[in-house]
């Protein structure tokens, strides 16, 4: 049986069993409803208001939730049979506290008993996706920045960035309507020029979206704009860098790749390269191309496809966690051998 991936995050679970060109077979939110013990399905309407996240800011935070997603995806979606478990790889998001990779190391042996276990770093994960081992990934998830430079499959965590840019508040209007400006004069002229529409939010208010569209991609060029007193993406990209060797800095920012739902919006990338070749540094970001045989929207995907591609490599040559290994060492091993 192959290996399943698991890349859990704040919004979606990416999960499957392990096919390096294929996009995950499972994706589903990570946000559940939570529901009293003794309920049935016929009661479900009644707790739609009740809702909770098992993950926020990419680490796990509710374990008990945790627990129930994880059997929801790996015997009813997946088809695990109890007692006869597989492996398991997942992500790990930057800079995933210690105790949070023993917690999970710890749930996966002692109640799913699974027999092989494995964790790598997303910004790793990511840039094994377009065939790289070095390079720099610009994260940009649910609420979330990740910036992680990343040296021969090493991330270099004095460098890496973490901001919280809360655009998950916006969430529906956000995919349904969010576009990138070509530039910030593009951006200004958009409040005279832009078309305007009508949304309908939950509780039944009618809004205008006009210039609105353009605000939340705007905002991750020039956080000004929401009043934030920072930097753009690019010149942070470029500032993370500056704090590694020199001799790296053009091995880094010319492998650089974009990953996280947020990205996708229509012409960020655009955007990113027009940046790019106008910021601070005497080298430029490149973005690197995916190859053509990987799945469609990538970047969405990105690091369970690394996950799926690494799997493939340290679960046939024993490289990962036994059973034998959690027993005799306990969830600190998953230190010593995942790194």
């Amino acid at each position: 049986m192959e290996a399943v991936v698991v890349d859990a995050g704040s919004k979606l679970l990416k999960a499957g069993f392990a096919a390096p060109d294929q996009a995950p077979p499972l994706v589903i939110p990570t946000q559940m409803k939570c529901m009293p013990e003794d309920a049935n399905m016929a009661d479900a309407s009644l707790f739609e208001d009740t809702m909770v996240d098992p993950i926020v800011r990419g680490f796990i935070k509710d374990w008990d939730a945790m627990e129930d997603l994880l059997h929801h995806v790996l015997y009813t979606s997946l088809g695990w049979e109890m007692g006869n478990e597989g492996q398991i790889l997942f992500t790990d998001p930057l800079s995933t506290p210690k105790a949070v990779r023993e917690q999970l190391v710890q749930l996966m042996f002692e109640t799913f008993n699974i027999s092989g276990f494995y964790a790598s770093e997303q910004a790793v994960l990511s840039l094994y996706a377009v065939g790289r081992i070095s390079g720099c990934t610009v994260d940009i998830g649910h609420g979330k920045i990740d910036i992680a430079p990343v040296i021969e499959g090493a991330v270099q965590h004095i460098a890496s960035r973490r901001f919280e840019l809360n655009i998950s508040d916006v969430e529906k209007i956000k995919e349904q309507y969010a576009c990138c400006a070509e530039d910030d004069l593009a951006y200004e002229k958009t409040g005279k020029s832009c078309q305007l529409e009508q949304h309908t939010l939950p509780d039944g208010q009618v809004i205008t979206i006009g210039r609105e569209r353009y605000t939340i991609g705007e905002a991750l060029f020039e956080p000004s704009i929401l009043g934030l007193d920072t930097h753009g993406i690019v010149e942070q990209l470029v500032r993370s860098i500056s704090t590694v060797s020199s001799e790296n800095h053009r091995q880094l920012l010319e492998n650089t790749v974009l990953c996280g739902g947020t990205v996708s919006m229509a012409g960020f990338e655009e955007r990113f390269q027009k940046e790019a070749s106008l910021c601070s540094s005497p080298i430029c970001p490149s973005l690197v191309k995916p190859p053509e045989y990987m799945p469609e929207n990538l970047t969405m995907y990105s690091a369970w496809v690394g996950g799926a591609i690494l799997a493939k490599v340290v679960f046939p040559q024993n490289q990962h966690i036994t059973k034998a290994d959690y027993d005799e060492t306990g969830p600190s091993v998953v230190h010593r051998k995942c790194f």
